[in-house]
C-alpha cells in the first residue's frame, strides 16, 4: 500500500504541494478560533476544594475574578464617580467602595474603624471590583481593558485576573518574535550543516506547513494554555526537523540506483514510513507522559506536542517528497561544503581510553543526581514577569499603602449563626499576617441596619445557600508562611463548618505546589519507563535500553542540576516538562548510535572497530539535529520577557547541546564497554536475524568500484551511513557531463536472478 501511494506521490508533486497549501486555509481559520487559556490555575485537578471553591465563585456569587483598584491622592467625588463608571462595564458584577456602604457625606473619621482600615490607607483609597466570569476569560480581560480605560495615572488595578491580562498581551506581543527568530537562527545553523543553500528552505517550508497543522487540531481541544502557543512551534521546529533530513539522506542514496528521479524518491518514501513511524515513538512517548500530570496543564503540552511530532512525520512522507521532487535542480545547483568535521581522530582517542569515560560518567552521576533534587523553584506566577508591568506595579502599590499581599475567599453555609459568625471572624482577624476581613456580618456587626446594605453588596456576599467572606492578608502566594497561616484557617473554618472551602490565588497556588510535587516524579517515571519499553522492543534485550535511558538521563540531570550550582530558581514547571521532552527528543541521539554500531558487529567488525565507525558516522547526524534545536529555543529564550516562557527554552537549548556531548564523548565508551554484556542479553546482536523469505537464486555481485544498493532499514540505521560513493552531486546526477547525451544502458542479465532492489522489496 506504501509503495503505491508514494508512486502516486511523486508522479504529481504540483498537486500535492497545492493540496498541502489549501488545506492551511481551515487550518488557519482553526487556529485563530482555539481560545487561549492564560491562567495556569485553571489546570489544577477539579476535585480539589479550592477549584471547587472557584466553582462556586463563579455560580451562583458570579465573581469568579476580583481586582483591587488603588484611587491616591484623588477626591471622594472623583472615585464615586468612577465607581458608577466601573459598574456600568460590561462583565463587571459587582464594584464595592465606601460610597456603597455609608456614601461620602460622611466625614472618615465617624466611618466605623473596621471599615475605614479595609477602605482607606492615607491618602489612598481601595475600590473592589468582581467580575461575572472567570478571571481569564475573554470577557473579564476586555472589562479590565474598559476599566483602565476610565482611569487616570493616580488609578492602580491590582490582582490575579489584571496579571493575567498583562501576561496576555506580553504573549500575543512577543510570539512573532519568538517565531520568526527561531525560523532565522534554525536556518542558519541548517546552512553551517547541510550541503546545499536551498534544501534548509524547503525543510522549513514542510514543517512549517505541519506547525500550522498541528495548530489547527488544536479546536478539538477547544483551548490550550499560553504556555503551549508559545513554545510548541517552536519545538516542534526541533524536535522534527531530524526526519526530513533523514528522508533527503535516503533519496540522495536511493538515486544512485534509479534512473528517474520519481522513482528513487518512491523508494525513499517506502523506506522512511516504517522507519520514522518506529524513530518517532521515543519522542512521543515523552510527550505522552506529560498527559499523566495531575496539573492538566501537562495533558495541554504533551497531546499537542505528541500531536504535532506524528502530523511532522506525515509531512515528512506525503509533503516533502514533493517539494524536494519540485526543487531538486535548485538544490543540486547550490551545493557546498559543511563545516561539520571529521570526527574519526577524536572518536579513536576516546575508545582508546573508553574506561575513563565509563568512569566519568559513574561520576558525574552522583553530584548531579543530587543536585537536580536540590534545584529551587518558584510557585509565584508573576515573579515569571517583568516587575515594571502595571499589573505588578499596582500589586506592589497595594501591598505597601494596604499591606494586602493576596485575599483568601472562604466559602460557608448561610445558615452559620450570628454568634458563631461573629466569634470565628475574632479568631480570624487574630491569626498571623492578616490584615482585614470582610463579610457579610462584619457588615451589619458595624451597627448599619440590613435594609441599609445595598443589594449589590448583598448579592456580593450571599448567594445560594452560601455567605462569603474575603480574608485580607500580608503574606505573599506560595511562600511557607501563606501555606502555614492556610491550614491552620482550613482547620479553624472547617471547626464551623465541615463542608466549608477556601479559595483564591493563595490557596489555588499551594494546592498547586503540592500537585506539582508528585506531577514531577510520576512523568519522569512514566516517561523513562515507556520509553524503556520501546527501546527494549526495538533491540529486543534487556540491557541496551538501561545503558541509553541512563547515558541521557546523566544529560538531564546535568541540565536540571546547572541551576543549583549557578544558584538559580527556576519556575515549577521547567523540570517537570524538561525531564519528559528531553529524554523523548534527545534519546534518538543514542539510538542513532547503538545501531549503527549494531550493524558494523553483526558485518564482522571487532567492537573497538565497529564502535569508532558507529561514531564516526553518527556524528554529524547528532551535531546538526542538536545544533537545530539549540538554535530553535535559544533565541526565544533570549529575548522572551516571560521567564516561565524562558526557563523553558534555556533548559531546552542548553539540553540539547549537553545531550549530544554526553552522546558523543560517554555513549561511545558505554557502550564499548558493555558490548560483551548486550551480546548475553540481546536477540541477534552479533549476528542478523534470519531472512523470512529467501530467494532462489542470488544476485549478480556488484562490480568493483560500484555500492550494491542498501534496503530500507531503520531511520536510525540509515541516517548513520556514509555519504554514496562520488559525492553528493554524483549522487543527483549533477556529475561532469550529466545532461549530455545518455550513455547506453547496461546489458541487463537474460536469466530469471533477481534484482537487488527486487530483493529488497521482498
Amino acid at each position: 500500500m506504501i509503495k503505491k501511494i508514494a508512486h502516486g506521490l511523486t508522479r504529481k508533486p504540483r498537486l500535492v504541494v497545492a493540496i498541502a497549501l489549501l488545506l492551511l486555509i481551515p487550518s488557519i481559520l482553526a487556529s485563530l478560533s482555539t481560545r487561549i487559556n492564560y491562567d495556569i490555575l485553571t489546570y489544577l485537578p477539579e476535585d480539589l476544594e479550592s477549584s471547587q471553591g472557584e466553582k462556586l465563585l463563579e455560580e451562583p456569587f458570579q465573581m469568579a475574578a476580583t481586582s483591587m483598584l488603588v484611587v491616591e491622592d484623588m477626591p471622594a467625588d472623583y472615585t464615586n464617580r468612577l465607581l458608577e463608571q466601573i459598574e456600568d462595564v460590561p462583565g463587571v458584577s459587582h464594584a464595592v467602595w465606601i460610597s456603597n456602604l455609608v456614601g461620602i457625606q460622611i466625614p472618615t473619621d465617624f466611618i466605623p474603624a473596621n471599615m475605614r482600615d479595609m477602605f482607606y490607607s492615607g491618602k489612598a483609597t481601595m475600590m473592589i471590583i468582581q467580575y461575572s466570569q472567570a478571571g481569564a476569560s475573554d470577557e473579564t480581560m476586555h472589562a479590565i481593558r474598559d476599566i483602565r480605560s476610565l482611569c487616570n495615572k493616580q488609578c492602580f488595578l491590582a490582582g490575579f485576573s489584571v496579571v493575567i491580562k498583562d501576561t496576555k498581551d506580553l504573549v500575543d506581543r512577543e510570539l512573532p518574535v519568538y517565531v520568526g527568530l527561531a525560523v532565522a537562527l534554525s536556518l542558519a545553523a541548517m546552512l553551517l550543516t547541510l550541503e546545499s543553500t536551498v534544501l534548509p528552505a524547503a525543510f522549513l517550508l514542510c514543517i512549517g506547513l505541519a506547525v500550522l497543522y498541528n495548530f489547527g487540531t488544536n479546536l478539538f481541544m477547544g483551548q490550550i494554555s499560553y504556555i503551549t502557543k508559545a513554545i510548541a512551534g517552536v519545538l516542534q521546529l526541533g524536535v522534527t526537523m531530524d526526519y526530513s533530513i533523514f528522508l533527503y539522506r535516503r533519496y540522495v542514496e536511493e538515486r544512485e540506483h534509479y534512473d528517474d528521479k520519481r522513482d528513487a524518491m518512491a523508494a525513499s518514501i517506502a523506506a522512511a514510513f516504517t522507519s520514522l513511524s518506529g524513530s518517532s515513538l521515543t519522542t512521543i512517548a515523552g510527550f505522552v507522559a506529560l498527559c499523566f500530570m495531575q496539573l492538566t496543564l501537562g495533558r495541554d503540552i504533551g497531546i499537542v506536542m505528541a500531536k504535532g511530532v506524528a502530523i511532522g512525520v506525515l509531512c515528512v512522507i506525503l509533503v516533502l517528497p514533493s517539494v524536494l521532487l519540485l526543487f531538486d535542480k535548485q538544490i543540486t545547483k547550490h551545493l557546498h561544503k559543511t563545516l561539520i568535521p571529521d570526527t574519526t581522530r577524536m572518536n579513536r582517542g576516546i575508545i582508546h581510553r573508553r574506561k575513563r569515560f565509563v568512569v566519568l560518567f559513574l561520576l558525574l552521576f552522583i553530584p548531579f543526581s543530587f543536585a537536580q533534587n536540590m534545584t529551587s523553584v518558584y510557585y509565584k506566577l508573576d515573579e515569571s514577569l517583568p516587575q515594571n508591568l502595571p499589573s505588578i506595579v499596582a500589586n506592589d502599590k497595594l501591598k505597601s499603602d494596604f499591606d494586602m499581599a493576596s485575599s483568601h475567599f472562604i466559602l460557608l453555609r448561610d445558615d452559620v449563626s450570628s454568634t458563631d459568625m461573629n466569634d470565628l471572624e475574632n479568631q480570624i482577624k487574630d491569626l498571623d499576617g492578616v490584615t482585614s476581613v470582610v463579610s457579610y456580618h462584619s457588615l451589619i456587626g458595624t451597627g448599619i441596619p440590613d435594609f441599609f446594605i445595598p443589594d449589590e453588596v448583598k448579592n456580593m456576599l450571599k448567594q445560594g445557600g452560601y455567605q462569603m467572606m474575603m480574608v485580607n492578608t500580608s503574606y505573599n502566594t506560595a511562600t511557607t508562611q501563606v501555606a502555614t497561616q492556610l491550614d491552620k484557617l482550613t482547620k479553624l473554618v472547617k471547626s464551623y463548618d465541615s463542608k466549608a472551602l477556601i479559595t483564591g490565588e493563595a490557596a489555588l497556588t499551594n494546592d498547586l505546589i503540592k500537585t506539582s510535587a508528585v506531577d514531577f516524579k510520576v512523568t519522569n517515571y512514566i516517561s523513562i519507563a515507556a520509553i524503556f519499553l520501546i527501546i527494549a522492543i526495538v533491540f529486543q534485550s534487556l540491557t541496551i535500553p538501561i545503558a541509553l535511558v541512563s547515558t541521557i538521563e546523566l544529560a538531564i540531570f546535568i541540565n536540571q542540576g546547572i541551576p543549583y550550582f549557578t544558584g538559580t530558581v527556576i519556575p515549577f514547571v521547567s523540570p517537570t516538562v524538561i525531564g519528559c521532552i528531553q529524554l523523548g527528543a534527545t534519546v534518538d541521539y543514542a539510538i542513532l548510535m547503538t545501531s549503527r554500531f549494531r550493524e558494523e558487529l553483526q558485518a564482522g567488525k571487532t567492537r573497538e572497530e565497529a564502535i569508532e565507525i558507529a561514531a564516526t558516522t553518527a556524528d554529524p547526524s547528532i551535531l546538526t539535529s542538536s545544533l537545530v534545536l539549540f538554535c530553535a529555543t535559544m533565541g526565544v529564550s533570549i529575548i522572551s520577557d516571560i521567564e516561565i516562557i524562558g526557563s523553558i527554552c534555556t533548559m531546552l537549548a542548553r539540553g540539547a547541546l549537553i545531550s549530544a556531548v554526553v552522546s558523543i564523548f560517554i555513549l561511545p565508551s558505554v557502550l564499548c564497554v558493555c558490548e560483551p554484556v548486550f551480546a548475553h542479553t540481546s536477540r541477534y546482536w552479533r549476528t542478523p536475524k534470519p531472512e523470512r523469505v529467501r530467494a532462489k537464486k542470488q544476485p549478480a555481485a556488484p562490480e568493483a568500484g560500484t555500492a550494491a544498493p542498501a534496503c530500507p532499514g531503520s531511520f536510525l540505521e540509515a541516517a548513520g551511513r556514509k555519504k554514496p560513493a562520488g559525492g553528493l552531486k554524483a549522487a543527483l546526477g549533477r556529475k561532469k557531463g550529466a545532461g549530455k547525451a545518455p550513455q547506453a544502458p547496461e546489458a541487463k542479465p537474460q536469466d530469471d536472478t533477481p534484482s537487488p532492489e527486487e530483493l529488497c522489496k521482498k
